[in-house]
């Protein structure tokens, strides 16, 4: 896969390519991301990426003929009519696994973030095929968001975890939280790892593990719940639960 952004600030990307999964997955050659600094594009001795809105207003919005001519290079140096392109942007529908997934499935991705007051809205209109928001709230830029779309969207490509099990097993997959995890030593200033977790029983573990889930999911974010699909071994997981709890 080969993941192309755009933006103003591409030294901020510099420890996100570098480190952890995703600087393995470049190795490894299962990943190619290149970054675009906007000014590149422009023609001017000053580089202006930016100007006053039209009508007034507070702060600067981005010019569209740099990020056009950005994106545009782009599809023709990969010999494509137009690569899915996403603008991170504050209006854009909410980023969820399953948007993830969907994106883990394209050959070619490019990210163009949003900065200043915004982007013309031209951009949005007639150049990009999606604008993604990571949550309802305000950042400086799409930097931070354009990473967070990539780190989950890299992950889910084949052979970049090392265990496949780790992305059956991730929070919000199938709209469950993860269950509890517990590590050594069994007992830490008197807090005990739950026993089950130590009796060797991989099937009682395995339905202790999924009614925790349930139940964390229920408990802390009841509209995942709404979305999720039980079935009656797991309604009566979750009934038990909260019947241990009360």
């Amino acid at each position: 896969m080969r993941i192309d952004i755009l933006t103003l600030f591409p030294q901020m990307f510099d420890g996100l390519l570098s480190c952890s999964i995703i600087g393995r997955a470049t190795e490894r050659g299962l990943v190619d991301i290149k970054l675009h600094d906007i000014r590149a594009y422009t023609h001017d001795k000053h580089h202006i990426v930016d100007d006053y809105p039209y009508g007034g207003g507070a702060g600067m919005v981005l010019k569209p003929e740099p990020i056009f001519e950005a994106v545009e290079g782009i599809n023709e140096e990969l010999g494509l009519s137009s690569a899915s392109t996403i603008l991170l942007s504050p209006q854009g529908r909410l980023f969820n696994q399953e948007i993830a997934r969907k994106l883990a499935g394209c050959q070619n991705l490019i990210l163009i973030c949003g900065h200043y007051e915004g982007v013309d809205e031209r951009v949005a209109e007639h150049l990009v095929s999606d604008e993604i928001s990571i949550g309802d709230y305000l950042l400086s830029g799409g930097e931070v968001a354009a990473m967070a779309v990539v780190d989950c969207v890299v992950r889910l490509l084949p052979g970049v975890l090392g265990s496949e099990a780790s992305l059956a097993e991730d929070s919000h997959i199938g709209s469950l939280l993860e269950y509890p995890q517990y590590t050594r030593p069994a007992i830490y200033r008197g807090w005990t790892v739950p026993e089950i977790l130590l009796s060797g029983d991989h099937g009682e573990i395995a339905r202790w593990r999924r009614q925790q889930s349930l139940l964390r999911t229920a408990k802390r974010r009841p509209d995942l719940m709404g979305k999720a699909v039980l079935s009656p071994e797991d309604k009566r997981l979750l009934s038990e639960a909260f019947e241990i709890n009360l």
